[in-house]
């Protein structure tokens, strides 16, 4: 595989150094990406990055994940407007280790094959340098003019907060990274969104600095994602983030995220996350073009790229869940497939949830009493009238067609819920509560 190629036509490419593609066409290398430890999980933010290091590997080059340990500590003032809380060192080795169990989901982390992946933390070889050893070492080799002329400190200087010399001082620690990276990895080539282009190439400038102009090294950006409606990409309509951690983000949430995209994004998306070639793609989108309302493209991106951060059973119930929440004809079979954590989904992702004590049905109540109680009837008289005469009350998909039949605990499903339909339209999840 050409490694630029195959970004290129996945629209996965922003700037490149020149020479970039001939050198990896002709080179297998190694070469990296940054990571921010300062959340114990990745977001759908920062899955481009991750899937260049995918199409890397796929390339047959080696893919170097690197978490900021050190920098981390720093905080980058790429697209920031100020600067960040710092976490001790026992945090963000803990985010680290959460961070590299996300990674193994995209990367073949595999010592038997010939390009395994690797984590490296920058604060492992930080540690041990000093104030004084770094500026005579590396600070020397660059100027404040170059530093100045960085975009990411140039908005910071133009704007009320301005820039800490901490802050200033990042590109000098991400272009250490990659001379550090160079000389003891074998690392060529660093990647990364198009907002660090500058740090970037302060690591490639300060490699021929350091080391001559005959050190070949490498950068190449991937453009910032942004949705067609104007909202960030990896934000949920609440603005809240789309985390890789399931417990953060369910798959299901995760799933429907990717499925409610516009046909202008799902088209853009699924050539950046999906792994299936041009030609596969493109049949794809010709049969969503022939037959829109079947949501075609959306509901390959969001199997593909649910199955690549989940594995199989998540995907599988996910697409459960949605087929149970978003249809009306649910059997009781469907009812009894649902594991608790999808139950438990459902609760939180329907607006009709409504709760019921448990010493209320172990005892057994009336039907009647039931709904009147639960707010699903007004009154009594409604009640028996859905019941007896429109035939409009079914319990977990039983039509209840007797006023004076009792419910209990035998019709709640794991102990902690169970359904009840009104009508074609109205569902209500109850939910058994102590």
């Amino acid at each position: 595989m050409n490694f630029i190629e195959e970004l290129r036509w996945r629209g996965m490419i922003h700037d490149s150094i020149p020479g970039t593609e001939e050198f990896l066409n002709e080179n297998k290398v190694s070469g990296y990406i940054g990571f921010d430890p300062t959340a114990d999980s990745l977001h759908v933010g920062n899955l481009v990055p991750i899937m260049m290091l995918k199409y890397f590997q796929q390339a047959g080059h080696t893919p170097v994940a690197l978490v900021g340990g050190a920098t981390g500590m720093v905080g980058d003032p790429s697209g920031k407007s100020e600067e960040r809380q710092f976490l001790s060192e026992e945090v963000l080795r803990y985010n680290q280790e959460c961070i590299h169990k996300q990674l193994t989901h995209f990367l073949d982390f595999d010592p038997a094959i010939p390009n395994p992946a690797r984590m490296v933390n920058n604060y492992d070889w930080f540690k041990d340098i000093g104030f004084l050893q770094f500026l005579r070492d590396i600070g020397k080799h660059i100027t404040i003019n170059y530093m100045m002329a960085k975009d990411s400190v140039k908005k910071r200087l133009e704007g009320d907060s301005g820039i800490s010399y901490t802050e200033f001082a990042y590109q000098l620690l991400q272009g250490y990274d990659f001379l550090h990276l160079y000389q003891h990895e074998q690392v060529r080539i660093q990647m990364g969104g198009s907002d660090q282009w500058g740090n970037l190439t302060t690591g490639t400038y300060l490699i021929s600095k350091k080391l001559g102009k005959e050190a070949k090294a490498f950068a190449v950006t991937c453009p910032l994602l942004t949705r067609a409606d104007g909202q960030k990409f990896g934000k949920s309509a609440a603005g809240e983030n789309i985390w890789l951690d399931p417990k953060k983000t369910s798959p299901y949430q995760f799933y429907q995220y990717w499925i409610n995209t516009s046909d202008e994004d799902a088209e853009k998306f699924l050539r950046i996350f999906s792994l299936r070639g041009r030609e596969e793609q493109q049949a794809i989108v010709q049969q969503h073009q022939e037959d829109p309302g079947r949501r075609q493209l959306q509901k390959t991106l969001a199997a593909d790229i649910t199955l690549l951060t989940h594995g199989q059973e998540a995907l599988d119930k996910a697409i459960e869940l949605s087929n149970f929440l978003f249809s009306r004809n649910t059997t009781r079979e469907a009812l009894q497939k649902l594991s608790l954590d999808q139950w438990e989904e459902v609760s939180r992702q329907s607006t009709d949830t409504i709760s019921i004590s448990r010493s209320r049905l172990e005892g057994g109540i009336n039907i009647v009493d039931l709904l009147v109680e639960l707010g699903i009837t007004q009154s009594k008289g409604e009640a028996r009238r859905s019941i007896e005469k429109d035939r409009s009350i079914r319990i977990n998909t039983e039509r209840w067609e007797d006023s004076s039949r009792q419910l209990n605990m035998q019709e709640v499903f794991h102990n902690r819920y169970f359904q009840i339909q009104k009508g074609k339209k109205q569902r209500f999840i109850v939910k058994v509560v102590e």
